[in-house]
């Protein structure tokens, strides 16, 4: 290490003007996780597995990230439960739903690791006690792919409860409330470990030959919102406190290659006035979207990005999503938007129009003509594929919803070993995996593929990892 590396290892922070000294020896490990989502962990209990010594850094002060907001699925072709279904799918059509939802600018052969490997990191997700034996339809899927808890409950909880449960049964070491404050390296340029700012500021450096930066997107950054997307600067956001980018800045600051960084997705179903998203699987269950005006102006089921700039173009810019109580029974994740009093209901559709504001006898003629197309499977007004459920039951639903920032296709350029590259190739001993990441989506990203993308390539970069880290003690 270099002399200023050595100080840092010394545990020096300023605070105001005075030095604080931490007192603190300089740690080692193999492999140094930056973020606990589910990214984080899929790469961090890898590893481990593999036999290296893990040391994962969360700065929030809980683990999970934006993996615990998740509300949809994880979409995966090819699975055993969809066989169960009797659901046709393989990993030949999720790729292409996937690089057509991208707009074709997705890197091919990351989004063919995905579609490929996605049914083995269900049943690996399955082998650490998650829940996905359900199953629904997202937007800008040919077929029924998105997997989820049994009666239709949001899968970010169920997927980071089964991960925090295997960290802590492997008596892991993962600690809240550290920030990772820079990357280090050798004279050659090789990962020699992070310097951290603990829960009181101090710092302190872990030695480490390898770091696996899986810190999640910058959606809740508003300098990095209006650097990137200007237009995009007065939406509110979905995302948890800490999607702030900080992980992205420490590898451009390291000399990473990034991509894609204006490709900021904007998802349609944010409960207006609330930061609460609703999930894709409220539409892909059933439900159907109207304007103020009580009319259908979308398939509801087309890519978040065509239902946005659809929904931005309706009066206010606004819309309802409107079910019944058959999409209502079908996902329990509903109840809880029913107790953060997001959702209206009522035992007619004029009742109903009334505490929404829209009007209620075009809405009565738009319910029953979507309810005419759902009985013989045809919907002859947008061409919808899938329409589970009728709009006609004894109570009837509605959540008043506006579009939202809500994830960040772009991130730092890695290669499908997950390493993390710069112009002139790889940084040695560098990986990343999850949103941190660009690549993987293009333009778009489809409903269900950010679970499915964290547990696949977090499981090869904890692969990777470990295999890199024992050949340096090899050294």
């Amino acid at each position: 290490m270099n002399r200023r590396q050595l100080l840092i290892a010394g545990g020096i922070s300023f605070l105001g003007s005075r030095l604080v000294f931490a007192n603190r020896a300089t740690e080692r490990a193999d492999i140094v996780v930056i973020g606990s989502g589910g990214a984080g962990f899929a790469s961090a209990i890898t590893a481990f597995d593999a036999g290296a010594k893990v040391i994962v850094l969360e700065k929030m002060p809980i683990t999970g990230g934006n993996s615990q907001l998740a509300a949809g699925g994880m979409n995966a072709a090819g699975t055993s439960i969809q066989k169960k279904m009797g659901i046709p799918d393989d990993w030949k059509t999720m790729f292409e739903d996937t690089m057509k939802g991208g707009q074709n600018t997705n890197d091919p052969a990351l989004v063919e690791i995905l579609a490929k490997n996605s049914a083995e990191s269900v049943e690996y997700m399955l082998s650490l006690g998650a829940d996905l034996t359900d199953i629904s339809r997202a937007g800008g899927a040919a077929h029924s792919r998105t997997h989820l808890p049994k009666g239709g409950s949001a899968v970010g909880f169920n997927i980071i409860h089964a991960l925090r449960q295997n960290a802590i049964k492997r008596k892991m070491d993962v600690r809240t409330g550290s920030r990772a404050k820079a990357l280090l390296q050798d004279k050659e340029g090789r990962i020699a470990g992070v310097m951290v700012s603990d829960r009181i500021g101090s710092l302190y450096t872990i030695e480490a030959p390898v770091v696996i930066l899986a810190s999640g997107g910058f959606s809740n950054s508003p300098e990095l919102i209006r650097k990137y997307r200007p237009e995009l600067a007065s939406f509110w956001n979905t995302n948890q406190p800490g999607a702030t980018g900080d992980g992205l800045m420490l590898a451009i600051a390291l000399g990473a290659e990034v991509r894609d960084l204006d490709k900021i997705q904007v998802h349609p179903t944010q409960a207006a006035n609330s930061k609460i998203l609703i999930s894709e699987s409220v539409r892909g269950g059933g439900a159907i979207l109207v304007n103020k005006d009580g009319q259908r102006f979308i398939n509801e089921l087309l890519t978040r990005d065509k239902v946005s700039q659809a929904e931005l173009k309706q009066p206010d810019g606004v819309g309802i999503l409107v079910f019944g109580e058959g999409t209502r029974n079908k996902l329990k994740l509903i109840r809880g938007y029913e107790h953060l009093e997001l959702v209206k209901q009522a035992s007619n559709i004029e009742a109903l129009a009334e505490q929404v504001g829209v009007n209620g006898k075009a809405l009565a003629k738009t319910v029953a003509a979507y309810n005419d197309y759902q009985k013989v499977k045809k919907d002859d007004a947008f061409d919808r594929p899938d329409m589970p459920y009728p709009i006609d039951t004894p109570t009837l639903y509605a959540i008043p919803v506006r579009p939202g920032i809500h994830y960040t296709m772009g991130g730092v350029v890695f290669n499908t070993k997950t390493q993390v590259l710069r112009k002139d190739g790889w940084i040695m001993g560098f990986f990343g995996a999850g949103e941190v990441t660009g690549g993987v989506h293009g333009s778009n990203r489809l409903g269900g593929n950010s679970i499915s993308e964290t547990i696949t390539f977090g499981r090869i970069a904890g692969t990777q990892a470990a295999e890199y880290a024992k050949a340096v003690r090899k050294v």
